[in-house]
């Protein structure tokens, strides 16, 4: 992604958040508990823009996005505090951190047990055995179109459309090959499909976690879902499927060694026992997800222990150093895969092979957004917004707003806002948020990570030939949702 891709979307937010200030610019309104005239509050708003350039220009700078905005939560936390404390209020800005800090410990900890389960299938090689038979099928370029399509759908809602987006991209481009057109668009379609999945899930987004966990919409809310996101997918792949060539790709039959480690079954079917615990905990006993989430991870760990002590035996006994060298040999270098780690499982090597930086990066967007909020950013927001656009029209403009900046800040500032809205607007907002990432490639991370996955092949200018496409697959899985959940 470059440079000037980046200043878009910086400006675009730049634009946005500068709207909320209001006038006079410098201002101070001491009649409530809203900040936003002050020169606090606008250095606030000035501090999360520029954490937010260095985010967009991650890869310019050589910085991990986690780092400017963690630091720009503290210091404007530091400010909240400053500028209650100037008012003789010493309690308001120390209870509403803790409040925000709550809301992100139980995200932390959900999100690092289902990242854990994650990268343990994958250390087991799971998605790599997946890969290899999908790649030595006998099929055509239309139908691994199509099966990589249903899969990224299918599999996103459990597995996250991040790691399904990036699987199935590996599968594209390994059949593909040379053939830049069908590889082009074949990423392009597992992105769309793999945001569309997430959609309709608790697990496929981390929006939809935090829809979820913030108790907006029931766990079986989200299947009202299902038809929508099946919409906003299909639309554009049946329009993109014309561009492919119905020909046979070349494979590498040698791949078809690659299998599945021991151990891997049963940890996949542990992830469906803790996915099941966490929702009837919830839904039954009205504890957090989190504690189910949590009590699986712990299981887990329980299992790998079991598990190191098992390989420990086997490489004791020589039963073991075959079939790791036959999955190793020429998979190593294919990005999603840990095959570096060929001693004895180790479950603390896999936590540690989850995405730190993104959980990071995700405290760093809720505290920056949540201080914001304590300043009155957000309420002000709510009431230009919600109230002179109506729920249906802002709702959809949304998921357009998630295209240029980033659906994680902008689902949590609608939450934060919590705006008068039916059961049925939740779950608008929550398909926008999820899917509007699929107008452009760098609207969403599936897209943003299959673009450094497939450099110089799937680009921002090859999606955006068919964001047309992707934007009347959008405005038709709007029309369904509305059509069968109501307004």
């Amino acid at each position: 992604m470059d440079s000037s891709l980046k200043m878009y979307r910086l400006t675009i937010l730049c634009i946005t958040l500068l709207s909320l200030l209001p006038e006079p610019l410098l201002a101070a309104d001491l009649s409530d508990n809203s900040f936003t005239g002050t020169f606090i509050g606008i250095s606030c708003v000035a501090i999360f823009l520029i954490s937010y350039l260095f985010v967009l220009g991650e890869e310019f700078f050589h910085l991990r996005k986690s780092k400017p905005v963690v630091v720009a939560a503290g210091l404007i936390w530091l400010l909240v505090g400053l500028a209650f404390m100037l008012r003789g209020d010493t309690e308001t800005a120390a209870t509403a951190f803790r409040h925000n800090l709550l809301e992100y410990a139980e995200l932390f900890f959900f999100l690092l047990a289902a990242m854990t389960f994650i990268t343990a299938m994958e250390e087991r090689l799971v998605f790599a055995s997946l890969r290899a038979w999908l790649i030595t099928r006998q099929m055509t370029l239309v139908q691994i179109y199509w099966v990589t399509g249903v899969l990224a759908f299918i599999l996103s809602p459990i597995a996250d459309n991040l790691s399904t987006a990036l699987l199935m991209g590996a599968v594209v481009m390994a059949v593909g090959q040379h053939n830049i057109k069908f590889v082009a668009v074949g990423c392009i379609n597992v992105v769309v499909a793999a945001n569309a999945g997430g959609a309709f899930s608790p697990f496929g987004d981390i929006t939809t976690l935090m829809v979820w966990q913030k108790g907006m919409v029931s766990f079986g809310g989200f299947f009202a879902l299902f038809l929508p996101s099946l919409v906003n997918w299909l639309v554009p792949a049946v329009i993109m499927s014309f561009a492919i060539e119905r020909v046979q790709p070349m494979v590498d039959r040698r791949t078809s060694k690659r299998r599945m480690k021991p151990g891997a079954i049963a940890i996949m079917v542990l992830f469906l026992c803790t996915i099941m615990l966490a929702v009837s905990s919830h839904s039954l006993l009205h504890l957090p997800p989190v504690l189910g989430m949590m009590t699986g991870l712990g299981i887990l760990k329980l299992y790998g222990y079991y598990l190191s002590r098992h390989e420990a035996h086997m490489r004791d006994t020589g039963h073991i150093h075959n079939l790791h060298s036959e999955n190793i040999a020429d998979i190593s270098k294919m990005k999603g895969d840990h095959t570096d780690v060929i001693r004895r499982f180790d479950i603390f090597k896999v936590v540690e092979r989850s995405s730190w930086d993104t959980l990071m990066f995700f405290y760093g967007v809720v505290l920056s957004v949540g201080g914001l909020s304590t300043l009155g950013y957000l309420a002000l927001l709510s009431d230009l917004v919600y109230s002179n656009l109506g729920p249906t029209l802002a709702n959809s403009l949304i998921g357009v707003l998630s295209a240029l900046v980033d659906n994680i800040p902008v689902m949590f500032a609608v939450l934060t806002m919590q705006p008068e809205m039916s059961d049925s607007q939740w779950l608008l907002v929550t398909l926008t948020a999820g899917v509007g990432g699929s107008l452009l490639s760098i609207g969403s991370a599936a897209g943003i990570a299959l673009m450094g996955q497939a450099q110089g092949v799937y680009t921002f200018l090859n999606h955006l030939k068919w964001s047309w496409a992707i934007g009347l697959g959008y405005i038709m899985s709007i029309a369904v949702h509305l059509w069968l959940n109501g307004v």
